[in-house]
């Protein structure tokens, strides 16, 4: 990687950590109890010092599924699918950085650039796992562990989203059909006192 665009992706990471720090701050001041939110809130003490502490960076991972989680519960249900897709593509690409990060630094690895982690993060998350790519350093284990776990997660929850969606418009067909068969006895109930009085009169005539 140039070193102009090493240097611009490290400031943009610090960056972004100080945006965590404000929002933390932020939602502290807000909060009416301060130690119940510290409770409350304590992942987040060792997510925000850790562009102080070197070797907490696999939480780098958990950071993006972290904030991806606290916007995707704003979605309706309807789009959850797409916020949870959304989560996964993100999460490999965090991960991919991720375990770049902690390979590049290795004689012996096997990822040598983004593209080589990029990879190693799609075959990983979908649980296909070629094997051309693998970490080597037992930070990059890690990564991959927390991945996998992520993963599996993720796409789990993209599958039950899916087949819940499948199962409520086969209810709400079904639903459907039940009311249009109770109006229809309904009706045919009507048709018949109908029916039955009109004889009446006939009779009585």
């Amino acid at each position: 990687m140039p070193s102009v665009l090493r240097h611009a992706c490290t400031w943009i990471g610090y960056a972004i950590w100080v945006l965590f720090i404000a929002d933390y701050l932020v939602r502290l001041a807000l909060a009416d109890r301060w130690r119940a939110f510290v409770r409350r809130n304590w992942f987040d003490l060792p997510i925000l010092a850790l562009p102080m502490l070197r070797p907490l960076r696999l939480l780098r991972v958990l950071v993006a599924l972290r904030v991806l989680g606290r916007g995707g519960a704003r979605f309706a249900r309807g789009r959850v699918v797409a916020s949870i897709a959304a989560a996964v593509a993100a999460g490999g690409a965090v991960a991919a950085l991720a375990m770049l990060d902690a390979e590049r630094s290795n004689a012996a690895a096997n990822i040598r650039d983004y593209g080589d982690a990029l990879w190693w993060a799609m075959s990983t998350i979908t649980t296909v796992g070629y094997g051309d790519r693998y970490p080597t350093t037992t930070e990059g284990r890690l990564v991959a562990a927390a991945l996998m776990v992520a993963g599996i997660a993720m796409l789990g929850v993209i599958t039950a989203s899916l087949a819940s969606w499948f199962v409520e418009r086969v209810s709400e067909v079904s639903r459907a059909e039940q009311a249009v068969e109770v109006k229809l006895d309904a009706l045919i109930s009507e048709v018949e006192k109908l029916r039955t009085r009109i004889d009446h009169r006939q009779h009585d005539e």
